[in-house]
């Protein structure tokens, strides 16, 4: 695709179009490492946002358990880091991986009773962090328009991933 634009003048940003991408990005890095400072920080907790994004996720499904590709969409993350993520999780002895019921062959990220602990734990903790960060400087009103605007940019296969169901489940 970059090479398609060989030899092809770029419509580059204008002033008011970079400070907003640059707004974007920043504003969007710097609430993903507060609500997981947050989380980090708190020594009863001590979760990285992904990893709550996980436990939430598990939480959510019918069984308390999703196939790791679809996990791995869900939380946005490629295939590889989920397996790192979730190994040090079942370390802590909050998730368990288990081969498919279904299939014998997929792998699936089970929620523990442990998991389930912290996240109840971690709940309230992580709403009043995006009622601070999010919610409070932007008002209601501006925080669903937000929503609505960031839609457009959602496809129609990545729609499930915001959405309250886990996807396949086993």
């Amino acid at each position: 695709m970059a090479n398609e634009d060989v030899g092809q003048e770029v419509p580059w940003l204008d002033l008011e179009e970079q400070e907003a991408w640059r707004t974007y990005l920043f504003t969007t890095t710097r609430l993903k490492d507060r609500l997981s400072q947050t989380l980090e920080q708190d020594p009863r907790i001590d979760l990285s946002l992904p990893e709550y994004e996980i436990l939430v996720r598990l939480s959510e499904s019918e069984s308390d358990c999703v196939r790791m590709s679809d996990l791995a969409q869900q939380v946005v993350h490629s295939r590889s880091r989920l397996t790192h993520t979730v190994a040090r999780m079942e370390k802590r002895g909050l998730v368990a991986r288990e081969r498919s019921v279904s299939d014998g062959r997929g792998r699936v990220a089970v929620l523990t009773a442990a998991g389930r602990e912290l996240l109840e734990q971690a709940a309230p903790v992580h709403v009043r962090s995006v009622r601070e960060f999010l919610l409070e400087p932007l008002g209601r009103e501006d925080f669903l328009e937000l929503a609505r605007i960031l839609d457009k940019l959602v496809s129609d296969e990545d729609r499930e991933c915001i959405e309250f169901s886990a996807g396949e489940r086993d």
